[in-house]
């Protein structure tokens, strides 16, 4: 074939401006990039490598990793690049030019502060996804980078903790235009507030996601809905002002007093004093009654000086008077040394209990936070804004909620959670609830075992790091919840990673469910299609669209409505679902054709 020659120096500029535009294996996938150094940067490259986008990812972490990370290196075509530090020398040589995002998912905020400028020199137009645990600091590099998002993994997981400790569902609120929707059990809202089903059970243990908007009688209370919020607490605030009124019943003035006396004077101790004063009483009314005393002061009277000593030998006295007199004199030089004995250890006591960070007197209807870590301190935060009273235990005294345990007036226990001792310290046999959220698995499920001993019917709500584990662990041991705070977060991570039309991430047991809004692009396959066609069961669920150039959103659309270029439809999907909704709203790629020389 012969070649145009005047056309053959545009085609050899083509070329070359596509070959400068690729990397230089030829590989037009675009690149991801992941740095991590805990659980959660396995979690997040597994979600982006089984996330179904042709995608290249690469994947740096430390040099040593801690040993609850898994190999990453099991993952299919993932790069791992090895690095001390997080500087543009380390970006370089990973490959970031170019990149189409980077995550920096380090559990330190200083170290992805830091580690978001240098990438921002290496590539400039670099979309960024930072974990942050301050919340003020995230605010304030949201708006330091163009194209960044800041999300907490402790922020997003401690919501879940806060709600299973309580037997609620997690209060998920998301911001639509014109609208807050939320979910909840059906049961729980009335049914035009109702959206659409997250969940069915269909009463033999499966419990389907997305499904089909059920008939009335298939409906069940505790299946899980998408609702539009109308100014009702949620659940778990209702449970919680529950628990607080069922406490301050329960709290009376002697009852309080017996539990402190308890606590801070042994037992033996205790009964010595009780068995002393009982002496006492007696003797003194069977003297009063001998003497013929008259009056209930006169008797206190007669009773408490002859008890320290006061009393004269009375030889005329009748027997039984003599005995009385002789028995309450015996009984008061026993109690006075008794009673200076228990004020002395319940200070000493107290004074041990302060330095030990024990609660020095029982509790009753508390819940008990084991860990005091990112997720612990939020979790702690929480329950205590709902008015709960709460007991928080860790192994280290400096830990990263310590500070804020004691600003909110929270007992600290410094031990090992593992430790029947220290969970009794806590008292945990009379608390409502125990969340464990330690980052030691094992130390995490002795807890929960050894509280299950000391109460079989302790509600128990379990942080584990291996989601199918933690699933195991649920069944075999009756445990009400356990669950994997990586594997909560990293959904909402590779979302805003990878999808730019999620609006939020809903937790629904354990999956993640996606809040997009779609736009449907001239010469895709549902450009010209009914509405009916976006909407697949168990996959994806339209909840609203919106007109091309339109604000306004119908909620409530016609199945039957043609879509046209330039409309935009809401959809609760999962992460497989809105990758084909995706797909159907864009036209399929023209080959570029090149003529040959």
């Amino acid at each position: 074939m012969a070649v145009d020659p005047l056309r053959e120096p545009i085609r050899r500029s083509l070329v070359s401006r596509l070959r400068e535009g690729l990397p230089r294996n030829g590989d037009t996938r675009p690149h991801f990039v992941v740095c991590g150094a805990d659980a959660l940067v396995y979690t997040v490259a597994e979600e982006l490598a089984n996330a179904g986008h042709r995608i290249r990812l690469t994947v740096i972490v430390p040099p040593k990793l801690r040993s609850d990370v898994p190999d990453l290196s099991e993952l299919r075509g993932v790069r791992i690049v090895r690095a001390g530090r997080l500087d543009e020398r380390t970006f370089r040589s990973a490959g970031l030019a170019g990149a189409a995002a980077l995550a920096l998912v380090m559990p330190d905020d200083v170290v992805n502060l830091h580690a978001a400028l240098c990438a921002q020199a290496v590539e400039p137009d670099l979309r960024l996804v930072i974990r942050m645990f301050n919340s003020g600091l995230g605010y304030g590099v949201r708006r330091l980078f163009a194209d960044c998002a800041v999300l907490s993994d402790a922020a997003m997981a401690a919501p879940a903790f806060v709600a299973a400790s309580l037997g609620e569902v997690a209060p998920t609120h998301v911001r639509l235009p014109g609208r807050t929707v939320f979910v909840a059990r059906r049961a729980d809202v009335r049914p035009e507030h109702v959206i659409c089903a997250l969940t069915a059970a269909d009463g033999a243990g499966r419990v389907d996601v997305l499904p089909a908007t059920p008939a009335p009688e298939g409906e069940r209370p505790t299946d899980l809905v998408l609702a539009e919020a109308t100014g009702r607490p949620a659940g778990q605030t209702l449970a919680a002002q529950r628990l607080v009124r069922a406490r301050k019943r329960r709290r009376h003035p002697l009852a309080t007093f017996g539990r402190a006396l308890r606590a801070a004077v042994s037992r033996k101790l205790g009964m010595a004093v009780v068995i002393t004063l009982a002496v006492t009483v007696i003797s003194g009314t069977v003297l009063a009654q001998a003497d013929n005393v008259d009056g209930l002061w006169k008797s206190v009277y007669v009773t408490l000086l002859t008890a320290v000593g006061s009393s004269d030998v009375e030889e005329k006295r009748n027997a039984l008077a003599q005995a009385a007199q002789l028995i309450l004199t015996l009984a008061g030089l026993a109690l006075l040394p008794l009673i200076t004995a228990a004020v002395v250890e319940g200070m000493v006591n107290a004074r041990l209990a302060l330095a030990r960070g024990t609660v020095t007197n029982d509790r009753e209807g508390h819940i008990v936070v084991v860990g005091l870590g990112n997720v612990g301190t939020r979790v702690l935060r929480q329950l205590v804004d709902l008015g709960l009273e709460v007991v928080a235990i860790d192994r280290r005294p400096d830990a990263r909620g310590a500070k804020v345990a004691e600003q909110l007036g929270v007992p600290l226990i410094v031990g090992d959670a593992a430790l029947e001792e220290t969970l009794r310290s806590a008292s945990v046999a009379t608390s409502k609830a125990l969340v464990v959220v330690s980052t030691d698995d094992v130390t995490n499920l002795q807890a929960a075992l050894n509280a299950r001993a000391a109460r079989p019917d302790l509600r128990v709500v379990l942080r584990l790091f291996d989601d199918d584990f933690a699933r195991r662990v649920q069944t075999a041991f009756s445990i009400d919840i356990s669950r994997s705070v990586s594997r909560l977060a990293a959904p909402a991570f590779a979302a805003a990673m990878l999808e730019r039309e999620v609006l939020a991430t809903i937790p629904v047991d354990r999956h993640a469910l996606l809040v997009a809004a779609v736009q449907v692009l001239a010469g895709s396959p549902l450009d010209g299609a009914p509405l009916s066609q976006a909407d697949r069961e168990l996959s994806v669920r339209v909840i609203g669209l919106s007109a091309a150039g339109s604000e306004w959103v119908d909620w409530a659309p016609d199945p039957r409505r043609v879509l046209a270029a330039g409309d935009r439809v809401f959809v609760v999907a999962r992460r497989a679902g809105l990758r084909a909704l995706v797909e159907q709203a864009t036209p399929p790629p023209e080959p570029l054709m090149l003529e040959q020389a």
